[in-house]
């Protein structure tokens, strides 16, 4: 029960797009709105074109022309140069008093890069690519685990736990796969969806878009690409990126302020919490039991949103506004999930799936797929020498992870003494011994026939 390759990835399929604005009013912005964003560009970047301004803040200069044909009235930019058949190709430059206007606006919101999608958009999209309502067949299920060794019953328990779209509860001993398996959650349900870069609520701005969860999908377009720069942009609403579901990970670090919007005094920006993050994906709480916080405060913060679909976050002004709950939230914990909930929670966590430590064939065939990943040679007297002389002498339990562990002792120790790694007895002892933490007295006692092979290292 532990990975030895990486899945391959799922055929991606075809998605609804948000379509590409054509007025003010599509975007759902104000002109000041977006009047300062321009401004605000312009004076951390300096001169641009009309099609880098459209770049630079992912809205179409066709919106934009007009909002500069405004502000160049109003004496905020000046065009030095003008080339080529249309305005967009011409360079705009702040002015004195459009310099002014810009720190104004940087001293509201140091906030600079793509323009904001307001927040009943967000909801809108949210809504259309939710994570619930997808359906996961068997044979798909079976080919995102094909590198890992399961058991059916884990199977027929996952399966009806993604279909539900709700929370899911994996408990069981350590090192048998628990966390892998939550981070396969996330590519079952769908290819991909399209994330806004960053959301406007009340006029504050909430960073949603974060490169370490939200991974970018390579899209095709039929405009005319040169020099590596498409012409016109992308066929979408630019403010959104198309991003394959997120697999949001979080552990024993956790703390409850990390589940509310992250407000940086000095830019006056908002970073979204992790469950905002994780919208149309997987949330995992690895490790739970363990955080910053007693399990019952944690899981009174999730009663709302498990049950109504959406959270509450609040502004530093005191500003209230509920966000979509849209996530598959995943709890793992290698403790008893009867000392960390109580009866009520556990009922509002309707699937529950323990992983349970592989019996001898399952230990099998994961020692025989790891040996196959790191080009080591299989042998069956392995498993035989690990049942026999530590697991059933010495009382150990076999686990998922054990013979990935054991084999990189093994490569670590064959890389020092400069031989092929293999099973062979001296080396696979002496890293059984090193990885279950076998004193010497224990293992006299226990397996006093592979002395000699040790003597002989």
């Amino acid at each position: 029960m532990t990975i030895v390759a990486q899945s391959p990835e799922r055929t991606r399929e075809r998605v609804d797009a948000p379509p590409k604005p054509t007025t003010l009013e599509d975007t759902g912005l104000s002109e000041g709105q977006l009047t300062d964003l321009v401004l605000k560009t312009l004076y951390q970047r300096g001169h641009l074109t009309g099609d880098e301004l459209s770049e630079a803040v992912c809205v179409p200069f066709a919106i934009l022309d007009d909002l500069l044909l405004t502000a160049k009235q109003r004496h905020f930019v000046e065009v030095p140069k003008a080339v080529g058949h249309g305005r967009s190709g011409y360079t705009f430059a702040l002015t004195e008093e459009g310099s002014n206007r810009a720190r104004a606006a940087l001293d509201a919101s140091r906030y600079v890069g793509p323009a904001p999608v307001p927040l009943p958009q967000f909801k809108e999209w949210v809504e259309r690519q939710s994570v619930r309502g997808n359906i996961v067949r068997r044979e798909e299920l079976e080919a995102a685990f094909s590198d890992l060794v399961l058991p059916p019953e884990i199977m027929d328990s996952l399966g009806p736990a993604l279909n539900s779209g709700s929370s899911i509860f994996l408990h069981g001993a350590p090192g048998n796969g628990k966390t892998a398996i939550a981070e396969r959650m996330g590519t079952l349900t769908s290819s991909s969806i399209y994330m806004p870069r960053a959301v406007i609520v009340d006029g504050h701005i909430l960073v949603l878009f974060d490169p370490v969860y939200h991974h970018p999908v390579q899209e095709e377009h039929n405009g005319f690409d040169y020099g590596g720069i498409l012409k016109g942009g992308p066929e979408h609403d630019a403010r959104y990126i198309r991003v394959r579901r997120p697999t949001v990970f979080v552990g024993g670090e956790l703390t409850m302020d990390q589940l509310d919007l992250q407000f940086d005094p000095y830019s006056k920006v908002y970073q979204a919490p992790f469950q905002l993050k994780a919208s149309g994906g997987v949330l995992i709480i690895d490790d739970f039991g363990r955080q910053r916080m007693r399990p019952a405060e944690l899981l009174n913060r999730w009663i709302v949103p498990l049950e109504k679909g959406f959270d509450n976050l609040t502004l530093h002004t005191g500003v209230k506004f509920p966000v979509p709950f849209d996530c598959i939230l995943v709890f793992a914990t290698n403790l008893n999930p009867r000392d960390l909930v109580d009866e009520a929670f556990l009922r509002r966590i309707q699937f529950k799936v323990e992983v349970r430590s592989p019996d001898r064939p399952a230990f099998t065939e994961i020692m025989r797929m790891n040996c196959e990943q790191r080009g080591i040679p299989y042998t069956d007297e392995a498993v035989e020498t690990l049942f026999s002389q530590y697991y059933e002498a010495l009382g150990f339990r076999p686990r998922g992870c054990h013979p990935r562990d054991i084999l990189h002792q093994i490569e670590s120790m064959a890389a020092f003494k400069s031989i092929r790694p293999s099973l062979a007895p001296e080396l696979l002892h002496r890293a059984a011994r090193s990885y279950f933490l076998v004193m010497e007295e224990e293992y006299q006692a226990g397996v006093p026939s592979i002395t000699t092979h040790l003597e002989q290292i």
